[in-house]
């Protein structure tokens, strides 16, 4: 693509997650890499399959990418940019090639100051990591893995499109402790079609016995587009019953509490001391720089997006151009019932006093016909500092949402 191609029109993907920043002090970087082995049948994030599948990208994508990135990091770190917190995510940075990943991991080491990141995560698919690329890890500064495990179940595994198997993940584990890893991660999905309580039950059983430092539990969402959506909407497979999926959640929460994790947001639960700093700036509304194609940043009140599209963001880059897709100025109500939003995101909730110092707003008083009703049928509950979700409400979080944003 050349510099006279008319600008950017794409728009930024909306898939939630946390998948930049989280902390209390200073900034948090996010680096997205648009790759993977091969596409999981739910995931709509942006990532293009390396090597061989269909529609795959080789070499030269994975090169100008990493030279596309060192322009971003270059250009638009603001003045005195220092990262408390750095997250490397995707598609599947372990799907690099060795020399990409390191080159990626240089490359991101000589634009902050090691010394000042008090965390730095990686995602990892455990089918592309071995004992070599933990330690290759570990010795470039990365100090917590976040494992994509999903389920232990072979069959639930193909049918969410994954690459790995049961018997991959305790190996993953292994090799990440022996390369001196304190903080490993973990996500499960459950409400996958045919899951039952008991199948739930059995991949936390057998999570637990890894014990992980953090657990994150996600709901299966049926994207548009996605090969299980598609299924669904076909009548070849069975769309997950919402009750059903409620139950899991249920389970999963009790669980991980009789265990000894804290729960710290709506799908993040963690040992004593190991809650993950980087996606706790986002329920902060902390600033956080995102780059790479599909990443998303905020800075003070100012927002970008940038395209969900290799190529169009590689060239505006090459051309000396912004490679966002969008920008926007949130004023100062919208700002503050976002950050509502995803304070109320963790389970401690608002702190009003904090809230009104930080915002300049008192939470109540920005959706007060709302915020009534959500106290008056439970949905919300005081605490000594302000409120928050009703036990009952978190699984149903999206809706009391809606009603504040």
């Amino acid at each position: 693509m050349g510099c006279t191609e008319p600008a950017v029109t794409a728009a930024p993907e909306t898939g939630a997650g946390p998948r930049t920043p989280g902390g209390s002090g200073g900034s948090g970087l996010y680096v997205h890499v648009p790759f993977c082995r091969r596409r999981c049948a739910y995931c709509d994030f942006y990532a293009r399959p390396l090597g061989a599948p269909p529609g795959a990208v080789g070499a030269e994508a994975v090169r100008r990418y990493l030279a596309a990135l060192d322009l971003e990091l270059a250009r638009l770190a603001p003045p005195g940019f220092a990262p408390a917190t750095v997250y490397i995510g995707g598609g599947t940075p372990t799907a690099l090639p060795a020399r990409a990943l390191d080159r990626l991991l240089a490359l991101v080491r000589t634009r902050i100051e090691p010394a000042r990141v008090a965390e730095w995560t990686c995602e990892i698919n455990p089918g592309t990591l071995d004992a070599a690329g933990a330690a290759r890890l570990r010795a470039a500064g990365v100090n917590r893995a976040a494992l994509g495990v999903q389920s232990f179940d072979p069959d639930r595994l193909r049918r969410l499109g994954r690459i790995h198997g049961p018997a991959e993940i305790p190996r993953a584990f292994a090799d990440l402790r022996a390369a001196g890893f304190e903080n490993v991660a973990a996500d499960l999905i459950y409400g996958v079609p045919g899951q039952t309580v008991a199948d739930l039950a059995a991949d936390l059983e057998a999570l637990l016995a890894l014990r992980p430092d953090h657990v994150s539990i996600y709901a299966l969402e049926l994207a548009d587009g996605t090969p299980l959506a598609e299924a669904c909407r076909a009548g070849t497979l069975a769309p997950p019953d919402d009750d059903a999926t409620a139950d899991q959640y249920a389970h999963a929460r009790a669980a991980l509490l009789r265990a000894g994790y804290r729960h710290d947001e709506l799908s993040s639960f963690s040992l004593p001391g190991q809650a993950c700093r980087h996606n706790r700036r986002y329920w902060d509304g902390g600033d956080y720089l995102g780059i790479g194609p599909a990443a998303h940043s905020r800075l003070g009140s100012v927002r970008r997006g940038n395209p969900p599209d290799l190529a169009a963001w590689a060239a505006a880059l090459e051309c000396g151009d912004p490679p966002w897709a969008f920008e926007e100025r949130l004023d100062p109500e919208a700002a503050a019932r976002e950050a509502l939003v995803l304070a109320l995101r963790r389970i401690e909730g608002v702190d009003a006093a904090a809230f009104r110092r930080r915002t300049g707003f008192a939470p109540e008083a920005l959706r007060p016909a709302e915020t009534a009703r959500l106290f008056a049928d439970g949905r919300l509950v005081r605490t000594p500092r302000g409120f928050r979700l009703a036990d009952e409400a978190l699984f149903v979080s999206d809706a009391v949402f809606r009603e504040l944003i």
